[in-house]
């Protein structure tokens, strides 16, 4: 039986049991040690440093047929959590997600997440560049088979290399990572429109010509809201127009209590034979 945590539940639920595991020891590598449970491992990465702005990254090995989620899991699962406030002389730290994978969630819903190898860049703000950096961080996430099992790790680094040996790494890494865009921008795979119809967000992807021959099912589309408490429907394909535009929808469902869609700034990812690009677009206005 599968365990499935919807996103709007998680912050209410206490696992009754959790893989902790101890801190490492911050070492003068350009990698800590992997940090071992029984179905997954995890460790840090750092880039090569130069002035107050670094690279680095978060690694993840996971036992085949085991997966964990996305920032947004989709219709169920819980988001990896991962805190850097003990880390040293570092203002502040960004993670950049690579294109999720989707899989079914076991009761007939859609959940994004990642399996086998991932690597989580990240680019990091030093506080001062003349002073040692040294990234502490407290990761929480979920490994998912036919169960769901937590993991709790913390793990530390000092970065000091000039050159890093996983610097290629990262690079690659950030390759995965969707690039920021504008609704209808001219990329080879493009958000060209958003509407509203109702309680409905009518979202059009066009592709270039080169690309127009892919099928449907490799062009993805992810809605995401203004904080990470809303928890909006996966994005499904509705029609394919005679120009090659593909038509997603999705309700203006899941919302916190209080909020309203009117205005909210949304954040679409679209991915495919093109490439993946994200744009953040306000939702339109209701139409009658």
């Amino acid at each position: 039986m599968t365990l499935l945590v919807p996103v709007r539940t998680v912050s209410s639920i206490a696992f009754a049991a959790i893989a902790c595991l101890a801190p490492v020891h911050a070492r003068a590598d350009d990698a800590s040690p992997w940090i071992k449970d029984t179905y997954s491992a995890v460790r840090l990465i750092a880039g090569s440093r130069s002035g107050n702005v670094l690279l680095g990254g978060i690694g993840f090995q996971l036992q085949p047929g085991w997966k964990t989620y996305w920032r947004t899991p989709g219709d169920s699962g819980v988001p990896p959590r991962i805190d850097f406030s003990k880390s040293d002389n570092i203002d502040s730290v960004k993670i950049l997600w690579p294109v999720p994978m989707k899989f079914p969630d076991g009761a007939g819903g859609i959940s994004f997440g990642y399996n086998n190898q991932l690597l989580l860049p990240l680019r990091i703000i030093a506080k001062s560049p003349d002073k040692p950096v040294t990234l502490r961080a407290s990761i929480s996430y979920a490994v998912c088979e036919k169960i769901c099992i937590p993991v709790e790790a913390n793990a530390e680094l000092a970065f000091v290399s000039v050159a890093s040996t996983e610097d290629s790494a990262i690079a690659a890494a950030l390759e995965t990572v969707p690039k920021p865009a504008k609704i209808g921008d001219a990329t080879p795979i493009a958000i060209r429109g958003v509407r509203r119809d109702g309680k409905l967000v009518l979202v059009d992807v066009a592709l270039d010509e080169k690309n127009a021959t892919h099928k449907d099912k490799e062009v993805q589309l992810f809605a995401e809201g203004p904080t990470p408490d809303w928890a909006l429907p996966v994005p499904k394909l509705i029609q394919r127009e005679a120009d090659g535009v593909l038509r997603f929808a999705f309700e203006l469902d899941g919302l916190p209590p209080g909020a309203t869609a009117d205005g909210a700034i949304l954040k679409l990812t679209v991915a495919g034979p093109g490439g993946a690009y994200e744009v953040n677009a306000a939702v339109p206005p209701k139409t009658d």
